[in-house]
């Protein structure tokens, strides 16, 4: 959401950003719901003040014992009038928010510009690729090989996009969970949190998913939305709330299942974990400073790149452009996994700074302590990692030709001492 007097003071600088990000002009059209709001405003605080000093012109006439009918006749009009005026407003107001809860968040300066995902811009790689003297496989035929990875059984019960873990690989993912948790709490300054999996309406307004996005969620029959990612509890947990500078940044991690319909990702990535209507994601969300949030930004990537580096699983990052970006977002770093099996890279983290974009949304503030006048925070989400496609990462850089996986050193506590899998072990 958007300061429609900011909009009005630097229309030409907003509708600018708006072609950075692909779309038409909307300055003009806001500007116009908002005049429409406003003067219905007016003429409704008119009619009241109107209304007042004919209320005295009756009470001074019935003191003089003269007749006030028409008087009090004129009084009841303007009460409907006021009315009229009043449901004029509302309406004026809904339709001007409903226009702005629509358009995304601008892009940062140093944001590229571009179409889509061809414009975005690799800023650095770390690791080797791993040179194999086999053909290496992709992750699902490893690990239904392994007899561990069961999408069959899966799909018999809950249709596509759906997959049965069992044995290590299950032990795997619950591994990979607890041993990003431990570093994000122990070492990056984040607090565990373990949110609720269903919110509200409002919950996934304030981060920008709805109303714009609906139909790329589940939603339960009394009013309850599955969340998408723990982005959505963790940055509501400030929703309508005025903190006090010298908490910030507030820094929450969590472990959540996440549930998205994949809506239009027909034919997209059909086999295996990579695309899930369920899947396992620990998630990172910062409130920061303004003036800080770029900084948290790095921070942030970092963390996620530094889950990969533990793990040896190289990777490179890049920053979107402006036609790739997400919808709240400012400015957003993705972290790419490489995929022997596949040969190319693939997303396994987006980090993003959502500047005040989703703070006004939710109306969560800061007071400064040296004013008095609160300002909206900044707002951060990152994936520290998706679970489920780093063990695809693991499976996929430390297969091995006798159809065993080993297990990277920084997982092998978290799984028992246990240093490979091997199938039906």
């Amino acid at each position: 959401m958007f300061d429609i007097k900011w909009i009005r003071d630097n229309s030409d600088a907003f509708d600018q950003a708006l072609a950075r990000r692909g779309l038409g002009a909307a300055a003009a059209r806001l500007m116009e719901l908002d005049q429409a709001h406003r003067a219905a405003q007016t003429l409704a605080q008119e009619i009241q003040t109107e209304r007042n000093r004919l209320s005295k012109e009756i009470g001074a006439a019935k003191a003089k014992g003269e007749d006030a009918a028409d008087l009090i006749e004129r009084v009841s009009q303007s009460k409907n009038a006021q009315s009229d005026a009043e449901e004029k407003a509302r309406t004026a107001a809904a339709a001007l928010d409903e226009v702005l809860a629509g358009i995304p968040n601008m892009p940062g300066p140093d944001v590229p510009d571009g179409a889509d995902e061809t414009a975005n811009v690799e800023v650095r790689r770390w690791g080797e690729q791993p040179a194999f003297e086999f053909k290496p496989r992709e992750h699902f035929d490893i690990g239904e090989s392994l007899g561990m990875m069961d999408f069959e059984r899966a799909a018999r019960m809950s249709g596509a996009r759906f997959v049965i873990l069992t044995g290590a690989l299950a032990r795997m993912e619950r591994a990979l969970a607890s041993f990003m948790l431990d570093l994000h709490t122990g070492e990056h300054g984040y607090t565990e949190v373990n949110p609720p999996a269903l919110v509200r309406d409002e919950a996934l307004f304030g981060t920008g998913q709805l109303p714009k996005f609906g139909e790329e969620l589940f939603h339960t029959d009394d009013g309850f939305w599955l969340i998408p990612t723990a982005e959505v509890p963790l940055t509501n947990l400030v929703a309508g709330e005025i903190l006090d500078e010298a908490d910030l940044p507030l820094r929450r991690t969590a472990m959540t299942w996440c549930f998205r319909s994949e809506a239009g990702a027909a034919g997209k990535d059909t086999r295996g974990m990579i695309r899930q209507h369920q899947f396992t994601k620990v998630e990172m969300v910062s409130i920061a400073h303004p003036e800080q949030s770029d900084a948290e930004l790095e921070h942030m990537t970092s963390c996620a790149e530094e889950v990969l580096k533990r793990l040896g699983l190289p990777f490179r990052t890049i920053v979107l452009s402006t036609g790739d970006m997400g919808f709240s977002a400012r400015k957003t770093h993705d972290v790419e996994v490489w995929l022997p099996g596949q040969n190319r890279y693939r997303e396994i983290s987006s980090c993003s700074n959502c500047s005040d974009f989703q703070a006004r949304r939710m109306k969560s503030r800061f007071r400064p302590t040296d004013s008095k006048n609160v300002q909206f925070v900044h707002t951060l989400n990152g994936s520290g990692l998706a679970v489920g496609r780093t063990l695809i990462g693991v499976l996929e850089n430390y297969q091995r030709a006798d159809g065993s996986v080993a297990i990277p050193e920084a997982l092998r506590p978290y799984m028992g001492g246990q240093e490979a899998i091997v199938p039906n072990g």
